[in-house]
């Protein structure tokens, strides 16, 4: 038993490591493509003003510190036509108020698409200074009943979801929807998400790259570069992304009313609504696109004191659980293609069952070594596979930033960032996988759903506007 417990945990690390690996060459891959596809952004961009207009959707929920700054940097966007839609989801603090006195608002009657059914809105708002910003106050329902309150207001026919509290690079639109402009199959595209913490704003602008001085952010920088860079940039070059950020995604409105909207009972509702969208164009048989655009950058405060970053990690497994619970239909479906024969697995087995198999095998391992079950070699391999695969892992996530992008220009960043790549290996990720086994546990005994609340810091925060 001790046997075959002892390869059992060898066979899943092996795979799930190599799993993870084998995602990063296809990163590599899209990163070459995609910097010799860059070449032609030093040429003169032409814009002829009839790109499709874009509806841009921040819920926001006691973001009083924040919403400021996060609503000034949409206004330097440079895209031809686009609208930006808060929804005020029944916040408790004065982000209405805020919002009113900033940006000079006025209520405005206005007839609303009713497909998707939401919380009553209380009232929507016009602002005086800025002709392409509207307000929606409404009772509180959560992030996604706000997100279909706001499409039903969209007038576009793409609309991105931005949280309160990030910033947008200028160009971010214009690179985001790329993958719209030259395949009218696309129907969902996901750009970058950084951790702001440590870098400068300037009138709701980042005008300065830097690191976080707290060393929770300081993990979360890694762990971002690992996540987007190799983890969704090689699902998307096989077209079986499951995850599109809520910080920043870019969608067909039709697409998502047909697929009806975002489900107010699920926290990821994210991951939920791309994972049906696959299960349903899949099962219609329609040639779809759902693509990761790494160029456009969406920065978002990060979690900086321990309890509001565990109960992320709580919310973000929770989330996992009901997006692929409620999609089993795609998993080794007749048309499933990459998304359900290759994605939708490998999400079951190394990111949602992950946390029990791995929390269990460092126990299962520490005990068997301790109590002399297993001999020093068997314990040192396991050791090199759990600890230093995870740091290659990361490593690799830090080789391709500074190969394809170089954010973080001084050698002082680097060397700070290739410190945390590997003391990350060494407690935050073994802690991160007991949140995660937290948050299995909370979906399993079906604990009420919240958005939950996270403390702001005002990363961001803007002087007031002339």
């Amino acid at each position: 038993m001790i046997e075959f417990t002892t390869w059992f945990i060898f066979g899943y690390f092996i795979l799930l490591n190599g799993g993870y690996l084998a995602l990063n060459f296809l990163s590599l891959f899209a990163l070459h493509r995609n910097n010799q596809e860059k070449l032609l952004d030093d040429l003169p961009q032409v814009f002829t003003g009839l790109e499709p207009g874009i509806s841009i959707l921040v819920p926001a929920y006691n973001e009083e510190a924040t919403i400021t700054a996060s609503i000034r940097s949409m206004f330097q966007l440079t895209y031809s036509d686009f609208e930006v839609i808060v929804i005020n989801d029944g916040s408790k603090d004065s982000t209405l108020e805020v919002l009113k006195r900033e940006f000079s608002l006025l209520p405005f009657p206005q007839a609303r698409r009713e497909g998707l059914a939401t919380q009553a809105v209380r009232g929507v708002y016009r602002s005086m200074r800025y002709p392409n910003l509207r307000v929606i106050d409404k009772d509180n329902g959560g992030k996604a009943d706000s997100l279909n309150a706001g499409i039903n207001a969209a007038r576009h026919p793409l609309f991105c979801g931005v949280d309160a509290d990030s910033i947008l690079a200028r160009d971010s639109l214009q690179r985001v929807v790329k993958p719209f402009l030259n395949d009218p199959a696309t129907v969902a595209t996901g750009g970058t998400v950084r951790v702001a913490n440590g870098c400068e704003v300037s009138d709701g602008f980042l005008t300065k790259v830097g690191l976080p001085t707290n060393v929770w952010a300081l993990f979360q920088v890694v762990e971002y570069l690992r996540a987007f860079l190799f983890g969704r940039l090689g699902w998307s070059r096989l077209n079986a992304m499951l995850i599109i950020s809520g910080a920043f995604g870019l969608f067909k409105t039709e697409v998502v009313i047909a697929a009806g909207g975002y489900r107010s009972k699920t926290i990821g509702e994210d991951m939920e609504l791309v994972v049906r969208i696959h299960r349903l164009l899949r099962q219609q048989r329609k040639n779809y696109r759902i693509e990761f655009v790494p160029e456009p950058v969406c920065w978002t405060e990060a979690p900086e004191d321990f309890k509001t970053l565990k109960n992320q990690r709580v919310r973000w497994q929770r989330g996992l659980s009901e997006s692929l619970s409620s999609n089993w239909g795609l998993m080794f479906s007749r048309n499933g293609g990459p998304p359900g024969w290759l994605a939708f697995p490998f999400m079951i087995l190394f990111e949602w069952l992950g946390p029990v198999v791995e929390l269990g095998g460092y126990l299962f391992m520490a005990y068997a070594y301790a109590f002399g079950l297993i001999s020093w070699q068997a314990f040192s391999a396991f050791l090199v596979m759990a600890v230093g695969l995870g740091v290659l892992l990361s490593a690799s996530g830090l080789l391709l930033e500074e190969i394809s992008f170089h954010m973080y220009p001084r050698f002082r960043h680097l060397a700070v960032l290739s410190l945390v790549v590997v003391l990350e290996n060494f407690g935050y990720r073994q802690l991160n996988s007991w949140w995660r086994l937290l948050g299995l546990y909370r979906w399993a005994a079906q604990r009420e759903s919240s958005w939950g609340e996270m403390k702001r810091k005002g990363v961001g925060q803007a002087p007031k506007a002339p």
